[in-house]
């Protein structure tokens, strides 16, 4: 497919300063979404994560136990929606979750930076996936989108998503931080919704800036264009730096202002989060708790 050429045939990106006063009208707006049961959704939309360079087996196992833990500990709220991990804790995951209900997210192909060989993409995604993970977050290759090579960037989301079979839902992380300009973001999420994801994602969390309302806002409304102009619905995930109740609220908000309330599920709305899940716990029961 010549992806560039086919955004030919969707609205332009809005202008930064549109997107400014967007951004501005909805955090306006978020304040309604400041309660207990919104925060009760966005807690059961959270990809508990953990990414860090001192990650173990012992350390993953007890992450992912205190997550299934969560079951009976709090049974009248929804647990988060995944464990996110590295591919090589997915066997781990599995054995701290199973018979339960959870559901495990692995980031793969290069992870962070996409910076390596294609054939080495596909395997690691399909090494995660033959492991256990429902769920595989990668990230698009950042320098050929910004050097304007869209096709080539597509096409490996493309090639990925089309060795990853039916049953594993795919997430393309965009690193809106390192993209900067509306324009770029744009492109970026049409070109990934082309090529077959099923979610796109702000940001890896391991750059200096990470999710923003204004990604957000030119994502969502890629989004729009994009099951306007098909018919299908893409989700959206917000990552990195998504810390406090109020910050969930605001996406929350983005996603319910540009795309309406049918995406506020979590088969189409999802936070990449670590710290979140516990804020998020403490707002609903009003008392800080440190459960995750």
């Amino acid at each position: 497919m010549e992806y560039k050429a086919k955004l030919q045939e969707f609205a332009p990106a809005l202008s930064d300063a549109e997107v400014a006063a967007e951004v501005a009208r909805i955090k306006e707006l978020s304040v309604r979404n400041c309660r207990k049961d919104v925060y009760a959704f966005a807690l059961s939309a959270v990809d508990l994560t953990t990414l860090t360079c001192n990650d173990s087996v012992e350390s993953v196992s007890a992450f992912a136990k205190r997550a299934v833990d969560f079951y009976a500990k709090y049974p009248e709220l929804e647990n988060v929606a995944s464990i996110c991990v590295y591919p090589s804790f997915v066997e781990t995951v599995g054995l701290a979750v199973d018979g339960s209900p959870m559901r495990i997210t692995s980031v793969a192909a290069g992870f962070p930076a996409s910076q390596t060989f294609l054939e080495v993409k596909m395997l690691e995604v399909a090494m995660a996936i033959e492991n256990g993970a429902d769920e595989v977050d990668i990230v698009m290759n950042v320098g050929k989108v910004l050097e304007g090579n869209y096709d080539e960037a597509a096409s490996e989301v493309e090639v990925i998503r089309q060795e990853m079979g039916d049953d594993t839902i795919l997430k393309v992380i965009l690193e809106t931080g390192a993209l900067k300009s509306s324009q770029l973001i744009h492109d970026a999420s049409l070109i990934s919704m082309l090529a077959g994801t099923h979610f796109i994602k702000t940001s890896t969390g391991k750059i200096d800036v990470a999710a923003t309302p204004e990604a957000a806002v030119v994502m969502c409304r890629a989004i729009k264009l994009f099951h306007e102009k098909t018919g299908v619905k893409v989700g959206f995930k917000a990552a990195g730096g998504v810390r406090t109740p109020e910050d969930a609220a605001l996406y929350y908000t983005i996603v319910e202002e540009i795309l309406g309330e049918e995406w506020l599920t979590t088969d189409l709305f999802r936070i990449g989060a670590s710290s979140a899940a516990n804020n998020l716990l403490s707002g609903i029961l009003g008392e800080e708790v440190k459960h995750f």
